[in-house]
């Protein structure tokens, strides 16, 4: 039976061979993430709102956005020599970000790409078109987008009036029950993995297009989760980075040695679920340690912490640190899972 992400995280990281968990590490992460919290830098308020790509509405128009958006959120790192970005209203963009100005871009071209009853049907050479570098460089994956675009476009106007609205409408408020309906019917979210024999979860975009719900609409509305704290972080490959420049991860030199040397990594190789699996349990563990300090009542109870909130703080903090970061080789693995 396959464990949930969290249990998935603390499973894998008591068996992990080559990727350990300074205490001292979690500490000080925690630390700095409590420091954010506490000056308001990430709340469930700001921090979607303060992004000028992601949709300011509150419609089932933005929650068709955030499903494509976040259906086709995965492998943008760029091979050497070979990004790909999109200078968009005057911005430059790559990763996440630059998928969402193409969206954006091609809205304003005239393509209906958050509508299920087109991208169900989208040619190759449109999509291609749509997602389009400024340095001539392809979007990574571009035919594993392309067929799941059509595939989770083809389930939605077959199975769900042609809207993701109805999948959030039929969760009744509930991440878990969102979370299973993902799963069950589109096949590109299923994330995940085996270790010594035990399947393991991490479910990275499916966790991730829930919590982005419920950052655009603010917890109201199709936003409403009553669970949303049942979620994980979500396992990339820029989170673990950013845990191991703060110190609350720490690879083995053999580990080490591959990413140094970049080599790819296959997904379910052994190295890439320690690394996601750590990366969950080590953000569980800072939730824990602002959790205790609120029982001290050395932080006001209050706070309000989860880990999506987390997530935001690591994954800016990475961004906003990347320079500091070059020495930190990240691991990379092409799929679509993340």
């Amino acid at each position: 039976m396959a464990l949930s992400p969290r249990e998935s995280g603390e499973f894998v990281a008591s068996h992990a061979k080559h990727v350990a968990l300074p205490p001292e590490g979690i500490e000080k992460a925690a630390k700095l993430v409590l420091k954010c919290l506490q000056e308001k830098q990430f709340t469930i308020t700001g921090w979607w709102k303060s992004h000028e790509l992601n949709p300011q509405s509150t419609s089932s128009f933005a929650l068709d956005w955030v499903f494509v958006a976040d259906t086709l959120n995965f492998s943008f790192w760029a091979d050497k020599g070979k990004a790909h970005q999109i200078t968009y209203k005057g911005k430059t963009y790559t990763g996440y970000w630059f998928l969402c100005a193409a969206m954006n871009r091609a809205m304003e071209e005239g393509y209906d790409i958050t509508s299920p009853a087109y991208y169900a049907n989208v040619t190759l050479d449109e999509l291609s078109h749509i997602f389009r570098s400024d340095t001539g460089v392809e979007i990574p994956l571009l035919k594993e987008r392309h067929r799941i675009l059509q595939e989770t476009g083809k389930c939605l106007v077959e199975k769900f009036n042609g809207t993701f609205s109805t999948c959030v409408t039929m969760a009744k408020n509930s991440a878990q029950n969102l979370l299973k309906i993902v799963l069950e019917n589109f096949p590109s979210y299923r994330d995940v993995a085996t270790i010594d024999g035990q399947s393991v979860t991490f479910y990275k975009r499916a966790q991730i297009l829930i919590a982005d719900i419920w950052l655009c609409f603010e917890g109201k509305g199709y936003g409403a989760f009553d669970d949303i704290d049942s979620l994980t972080i979500f396992a990339d490959y820029r989170v673990p980075q950013a845990l191991v420049y703060l110190g609350a991860m720490k690879y083995s030199d053999e580990l080490l040695t591959r990413l140094k040397d970049d080599e790819l990594l296959k997904n379910g190789d052994r190295h890439e679920v320690e690394i996601r699996g750590c990366s969950i349990h080590a953000c569980e563990l800072i939730r824990k340690y602002i959790k205790d300090k609120q029982k001290e009542g050395t932080v006001p109870k209050d706070l309000y912490v989860n880990s999506i909130l987390i997530d935001n703080f690591l994954w800016e903090y990475r961004r906003s640190h990347a320079t500091e970061m070059e020495h930190i080789p990240f691991h990379k693995t092409r799929c679509i899972y993340y």
